[in-house]
């Protein structure tokens, strides 16, 4: 059976930018449009030119790539003729392959927003797609507000879409923008649009996620014969954000409900790029990624409960419904006080570490974790400090380095100019092959501090630790009052894109930031032997 195209729009750049947050650069359009070019996507949405001075300058050089890039805008205004409307030329001037064309389609915003009449807008409509196909670019409508539009005068929002279709519009996107229609209502509304005479090969899905179900709306919208899906990377977006593509890809990819019956212009290969996508995506946007994000997330193949790790070890199937290399990602077993036996030894065979069930070490190791946790550790979210336990309870970690000692100094105090200020000071004393190395640092505050002063010289390691970068910190208060339990999770990074965690806890705020990051250190200076010692036996 031959399968039908489903045609993947990217609007990360545009409606995407309406994040709450977010704020693109030139730069930041440029890299991402490449990703997003690169990965496969059918069209790139770079923004509104002629709006602001970014997508301006983004569209005055012409893209080149698989993807169309596409240029956002109003269609004409009411009582101007195209060719004197200042914001369809600035569409028109952009080197851009499509003008995607925002129209209103429900008559309260005609009246409201546009103050014109219905027939003004319809003749909005029809003479911009005229103006933009007459240009020699491609034509697309984005029915702005059409499942509410419908539902309150459907005549009106099926006149918008049929004189846009009629026009010459290559695509007409219905949509859900205030995020608020059902999956069911999306479904019969694009049914009977279908049977009005617009062929789903021309339809397209433009879905917000205020109910959550941006997604299902997306998939919904596909079923009863809508061939475009609009959405953006990591769902972002306005309010509660868009359709996400790194849900929908590969739900439409691997799922055999839509892979059997629809293609998408990513095949398998690319596809086990999607985690890296979607990482990378958030570390330009400099946050953390979303764990718990399907597919993509760092637990989205992760296993807490012992009795599922045991089934998995016998056949993923049991626990998984993708395979986790198919999308980049992979398994995770969680070790905790919960774990049993197989979750450990799930996790350690993952990290190339093979100990038998009968070994008493490992039930050293569980032993040792339980008794940690309970004290405040949490070694389930601490994949990095968890190696580190591990590996020192069944064999060795080299000795790298000792801290002597350390010391942070908080001064509040008037500079030279008589503005206070507060400044952090750290003083490590760190030994190397039985020299005595002192680093002195300031920070911005004083876990930077120290920090700074740990990696400022680490004699022959310091080269090791150039790329090394702190990602996230975050602290939890275990008990109440000032003498309370802290623990600190650091996570951290290089430049292979690896990220890992570590963890500290202690009485004393520095003290357990110091803990995690020791650790950082100290798996990244193990990780780099561990990779050369693969790449020598290759």
């Amino acid at each position: 059976m031959t399968r039908e195209k489903i045609t993947l729009f990217d609007t990360t750049l545009r409606d995407g930018q309406q994040t709450p947050g977010i704020d693109f650069s030139v730069e930041d359009k440029i890299a991402i449009s490449a990703m997003l070019d690169n990965f496969g996507l059918d069209y790139v949405e770079g923004g509104y030119p002629g709006a602001n001075p970014t997508d301006t300058a983004f569209f005055s050089k012409k893209r080149t790539g698989r993807a169309s890039f596409v240029a956002f805008g109003m269609t004409k205004r009411a009582g101007i003729s195209a060719s004197n409307d200042p914001g369809l030329t600035a569409l028109l001037q952009a080197k851009s392959d499509a003008v995607c064309l925002v129209a209103k389609s429900w008559d309260y915003h005609v009246k409201v927003a546009l103050g014109c009449s219905n027939e003004e807008n319809l003749e909005a409509i029809s003479d911009s797609v005229t103006a933009v196909t007459a240009s020699g670019k491609e034509a697309l409508v984005d029915c702005e507000h059409f499942f509410d539009g419908y539902k309150a005068n459907p005549a009106y929002a099926l006149a918008c879409a049929k004189t846009a279709y009629e026009a010459g519009a290559r695509w007409i996107v219905l949509c859900d923008t205030n995020g608020g229609t059902q999956p069911p209502e999306v479904r019969d509304i694009v049914t009977t649009l279908i049977a009005s005479g617009i062929p789903g090969s021309s339809l397209g899905i433009h879905a917000h996620n205020d109910t959550g179900q941006a997604v299902a709306n997306s998939l919904a919208a596909v079923e009863a014969g809508v061939r475009q899906i609009q959405g953006t990377l990591n769902g972002i977006g306005e309010r509660c954000g868009n359709a996400d593509l790194t849900t929908l890809i590969p739900t439409l990819a691997l799922k055999e409900t839509y892979a059997s019956r629809f293609e998408i212009g990513i095949d398998r290969e690319k596809l086990v790029e999607l985690t890296g996508l979607s990482h990378a995506f958030d570390e330009l946007l400099n946050r953390s990624p979303n764990h718990q994000a399907p597919y993509v997330g760092a637990s989205a193949f992760a296993t807490k409960a012992g009795i599922h790790a045991s089934a998995l070890l016998k056949d993923p199937k049991t626990y998984e419904h993708v395979e986790p290399g198919s999308v980049g990602n992979f398994r995770k077993v969680m070790v905790s006080d919960q774990g049993g036996k197989a979750n450990f030894i799930n996790e350690l065979k993952r990290r190339g570490i093979d100990v038998a069930k009968d070994d008493p070490r490992l039930d050293t190791l569980i032993s040792l974790v339980k008794e940690r946790e309970a004290s405040g550790y949490a070694y389930e979210g601490a994949d990095g400090s968890f190696e580190l336990l591990a590996r020192r309870t069944l064999g060795t970690v080299p000795d790298f380095f000792a801290v002597e000692s350390f010391r942070v100094m908080v001064e509040r105090r008037f500079d030279s100019h008589g503005k206070l200020k507060t400044v952090s000071e750290a003083v490590v004393k760190i030994i190397i092959d039985g020299e005595t190395v002192m680093s002195v640092a300031e920070g911005d505050g004083p876990v930077n501090a120290l920090d700074i002063a740990l990696r400022k010289d680490l004699g022959k390691f310091q080269a090791e630790i150039s790329d090394l970068e702190l990602k996230d910190y975050k602290v939890r208060i275990l008990n109440g009052g000032t003498e309370a339990i802290t623990r600190v999770l650091i996570e951290s990074g290089d430049a292979t894109g690896q990220r890992w965690w570590t963890v500290g806890v202690s009485e004393n705020i520095i003290d357990a930031s110091f803990q995690a990051l020791m650790d950082a250190l100290i798996y990244k200076l193990m990780k780099n032997r561990s990779l050369a010692g693969r790449i020598a036996a290759e």
